[in-house]
């Protein structure tokens, strides 16, 4: 592998959607893990448009959404598309779905945590959702970021990725979901 203490990873979150979990995710480790990483999202079936509290959230906690967008996880399965370092699954439909093949065999893992877009109740419970998916995704970028991926090898750096996955949020993903 390349020098990996100076070499900026891949990142691509995936979701369903791509209107909310994974579009926080993006916009997490773009601020987060700038000069590290570099954060892409997409979904198997987008969704026309950003959900407007996902947005919303992201600016009240000072999180940058310029150029964010609902878009298919097609457009990185292109040639032309960046080489995916890691790929993670933050809904559990996702984490079931047949994905593109991706180029560079990425590591990967399954990081679902509930749909905020999906929550019911009262508009503070709905936002209160949007909050607790930043929360918990902040989190787990927090964990990912402080790995020392330079001097893990692949197994044990699997390992982790999938140990991320179970923190604080995590949903079930259905049994026949590896």
């Amino acid at each position: 592998m390349p020098d990996q203490t100076s070499r900026v990873f891949n990142v691509l979150f995936l979701c369903t959607g791509n209107s909310a979990r994974s579009i926080i995710a993006e916009s997490v480790l773009r601020q987060d893990g700038a000069g590290r990483f570099r954060a892409f999202s997409a979904g198997s079936h987008p969704k026309a448009e950003v959900h407007p509290t996902a947005l919303q959230v992201l600016e009240n906690f000072h999180y940058p959404t310029d150029g964010l967008r609902s878009k298919s996880w097609d457009e990185f399965a292109r040639p032309d598309a960046p080489v995916m370092d890691f790929v993670f699954t933050v809904c559990d439909n996702a984490a079931g779905e047949v994905c593109p093949l991706w180029p560079g065999q990425p590591m990967t893992a399954h990081w679902g945590i509930e749909d905020s877009a999906a929550a019911v109740g009262t508009e503070l419970e709905r936002k209160m959702a949007f909050i607790n998916a930043l929360r918990y995704m902040k989190a787990r970028i927090a964990a990912f970021s402080a790995l020392p991926v330079a001097s893990l090898d692949r197994s044990s750096l699997a390992t982790r990725l999938r140990e991320i996955g179970r923190a604080e949020g995590a949903t079930r993903p259905r049994p026949d979901v590896a």
